[in-house]
């Protein structure tokens, strides 16, 4: 089977091939995407590792470890391409020192479901704001890095509504059922 990322690698290739123009500089939009989605990122950087400190349940740590390395890999990207442009970059909060679960008391540290949830939140707005940002996008590669960063996203995403189903931890909105259709019995 196909992994996601590899389409999305195929297609960017092809994209790259047919224009490329990076020799224009960024237009104030592409800057404000690239500024803002830093931002975002310095700051989900924070909550992957208050979650990393604070959960011990195996899938949730592993879907934390692989947000923290995508966000990381954003951030290096995107700090590169702004300090070559000469855009100032936002500011950052200060990393988190590893702590030891067991020693934050129950009432201080957020529950898996909220750890989990809440990461998800982050995937799903971080893959609209990518989506944005690559479809108002002039610059070839501008608009190609922020579809790679959605689809890493979209499949930390996946991860996360995996892992969410399996242990119950998913909130499902109620059914629509219109008006005369037969209720389906459980």
């Amino acid at each position: 089977m196909v992994k996601f990322e590899q389409l999305f690698e195929s297609a960017s290739k092809v994209l790259k091939s047919l224009s490329d123009n990076k020799k224009n500089p960024l237009h104030v939009g592409e800057v404000m995407a690239c500024w803002t989605y830093l931002a975002f990122v310095n700051n989900i950087i924070t909550y992957e590792e208050i979650g990393l400190n604070t959960t011990t349940e195996p899938g949730i740590k592993s879907l934390f470890q692989d947000a923290m390395e995508v966000a990381t890999s954003h951030k290096k990207e995107l700090t590169e391409l702004m300090h070559q442009e000469g855009v100032s970059l936002p500011s950052s909060p200060e990393s988190k020192p590893k702590a030891d679960p067991s020693a934050i008391p129950v009432g201080t540290k957020f529950t898996e479901d909220e750890l989990v949830n809440t990461i998800n939140i982050n995937f799903v707005a971080a893959a609209d704001m990518c989506a944005a940002a690559a479809s108002q996008s002039l610059r070839t590669d501008v608009g190609l890095m922020f579809l790679k960063f959605q689809s890493e996203k979209l499949a930390l995403g996946f991860k996360a509504k995996d892992l969410m189903q399996k242990k119950g931890w998913l909130k499902t909105p109620p059914y629509y059922l219109p008006p005369g259709t037969p209720h389906p019995k459980r």
